[in-house]
Parts: C-alpha cells; structure tokens; sequence
C-alpha cells in the first residue's frame, strides 16, 4: 500500500475537550438501537483522509464508530488528486463521506461502489468576477478549477450546461491550485471559481469577488444532497450490519456537526483536515447537516445523475446509475431509528 499513511485516533484524543453537551450524544445516554443489533461482522474499518471539511461527519464519528463495535479504525491517505474513490474500488478503503457527483461518474464507469445515503445539501459556492453576476454570464470567461474532471469542474460545467451553455466549447479553463484561483480571482485575471468549504468561507470574509450561486440556498441545487455516503461494493455484500453500523455513526456526526459547530471544527483543526479554526466554525454553521432526514437520496441520484448527462460527463441515465450503484436499506432504516 506504497504512499499510504494510516492513523487510528484513541478514545483519549478523541475527546479530550469534548462539551458536556456533546459528550451525552456521543456516548449514547439514551438507550441505542444499536444495542439490540448483532455485532459488526469486522472490527476493522479504513475511511479516506483528506483536508475536505464538507465531508466532517467521517472524521467527527470516530468514538461513534467505537459505539458501533469497530475497535481497529482506520484513516488512511495518500497524495495525489481523486484516489479515495479510487481507492473505495479497490477495497483499499471501505466507506467514504464524498461527492455524490464523483461517486455517480465512478458508477458510470462501471466502478464497484455503492451509494447508501446521503449527509448534507450545498458545500459549494460559485464565485465571480465584475463580468459574472449570473451563471449564464460564464460565456466566453476564464474560469480556474485544479483538474478537468475535478470537482470544480464537474459542478461548474453542470451549472452552464442546465442554462443552456456548451462548458466544453463556451468557457475558456484555467488550471489552477485553489490557492491560486484564489489569489488570480483577487487580482481580476480570472472571471470565475467554484469554491468548497473553507476557501467559500475565506473569499466571502476577504471580500474576493461576489457569490453567484450558493448550493445551500439557492435552487434547484439547495434540494438534494450533495455530500452522500459510499462504500465498497464487496464490503456491504460481506459486512451488512457492519455497514449499517457506520452508516448511522456518521449520520450521528453529522447531527454533532449541526449541534456543535464549534467543538466538530475544534476537531478537525486538530486532525488538519483544515488549517483555520475561524473559517471551520463557520463553514460548520453555513453546511446543512440537519437536512439528512427530510431529503430523499434517490431523487439526488436522480437529478446529479441527469445534470452529468447534460453536460456529457457521464453516457448512463439516472435509472441505470440506481439500479447498478444503490443500496437505501441502511439510510432508510437509521433514518426511522433516528426520527427524533
């Protein structure tokens, strides 16, 4: 596993500093569902790492993965741009936080992963220039993303193609680091950006360009998840209580992640998946971590799966892509055990 570095974080670390309002959830005062449930079919369980605060509730479900009987929990990484899906086909890694985008395309390619539900609606933020107060607007700019392919690029291509533009033909692409799209975007040498947590964060608090669209309110795209749970394919064929068992630690997280925005950004500060506590509170309070339960993963499916097609990033239609790549079950079942 040449590149790979693992951490597994202690009980002690984990809650070292954890609010005694946040310390009741966590340790289950209230009787469990869990409790009645076999135990998992593996202790073990390997979850990607990378500086993506959009995707919190898998580092925040730690000591909640503990509840769930994993005693050996892993977080592995290594560099490289789009190797955790990557890795989930491989069975390098079992269960990730992600893109629903990302983890449709993988589908569509054929990859062994499987969407099980989904944690939360709008991370991303389109940004613009003095030429770009509407998506439409993006004709004939110069707008930065990484990679081709990359996140950036998918969701932004997707915005121009459902008003009508062609993003391979009708807008001019400039690689660039986020950092760098950043600082060009400052300086006016590019039009546009899409922004992920905490970058959205910091260009609003530096007042770096203006938001043209903002996922988490503005529709149609505030209306379906956007971070979504994946896991290997032959992992929940092996391990079904296992992967139910962390399916709801991490829909545990995400109502942690609502609940105590502070303490859950003091947390991932600490594990560097960010480097600026101010921008991570606040990107916790701007996610919509408590919409889990009221949206339905299968209209997201649905809906990204026909945006992709648009825009001619994926050959399959929606019923393909779910019929192939989902499994509700588990997303279902904890979404009635957690009604409250």
């Amino acid at each position: 596993m040449t590149g790979w570095v693992l951490e597994r974080w202690s009980r002690r670390e984990f809650i070292k500093g954890l609010t005694v309002s946040g310390a009741a959830g966590f340790v289950g005062a209230r009787e469990d569902p869990a409790d009645a449930e076999p135990p998992p079919e593996t202790t073990r369980l390997r979850l990607g790492k990378w500086p993506a605060l959009c995707t919190g509730p898998q580092y925040v479900a730690e000591q909640l993965f503990q509840a769930e009987g994993f005693g050996d929990i892993q977080y592995l990484t290594r560099s490289g741009s789009d190797w955790a899906l990557k890795s989930l086909a491989a069975s390098e890694i079992d269960v990730v936080v992600t893109y629903g985008t990302d983890v449709i395309r993988q589908i569509d390619a054929g990859g062994p992963i499987v969407l099980l539900g989904g944690v939360h609606t709008g991370c991303y933020e389109l940004f613009g220039g003095e030429r770009v107060r509407a998506v439409r607007d993006l004709r004939g700019r110069k707008v930065a993303v990484p990679v081709l392919g990359s996140g950036h690029h998918v969701f932004v291509s997707m915005m121009a193609s459902h008003v009508g533009l062609d993003p391979t033909k009708d807008i001019e692409w400039v690689i660039q680091s986020p950092a760098g799209s950043k600082k060009l975007l400052a300086e006016g040498k590019i039009d546009a950006l899409m922004a992920f947590p905490p970058d959205a964060q910091e260009l609003r608090t530096k007042k770096i360009g203006h938001v043209v669209v903002a996922s988490a309110i503005d529709r149609p795209w505030s209306q379906y998840f956007c971070c979504m749970i994946a896991v290997n394919g032959e992992f929940v064929r092996k391990y079904p209580v296992a992967t139910k068992r962390a399916v709801r630690a991490i829909l545990k997280a995400a109502d942690v992640c609502a609940t105590e925005p502070a303490w859950a950004a003091r947390l991932l500060v600490d594990r560097e998946i960010s480097q600026n506590y101010e921008y991570a509170v606040q990107a916790m309070k701007d996610l919509p971590y408590n919409r889990w339960r009221e949206l339905d993963p299968a209209d997201a499916v649905r809906f990204w799966a026909l945006r992709l097609h648009e825009a001619g990033l994926i050959k399959n239609g929606p019923n393909k892509i779910i019929a192939q790549g989902t499994d509700w079950r588990f997303f279902n079942e904890v979404k009635k055990e957690l009604k409250g």
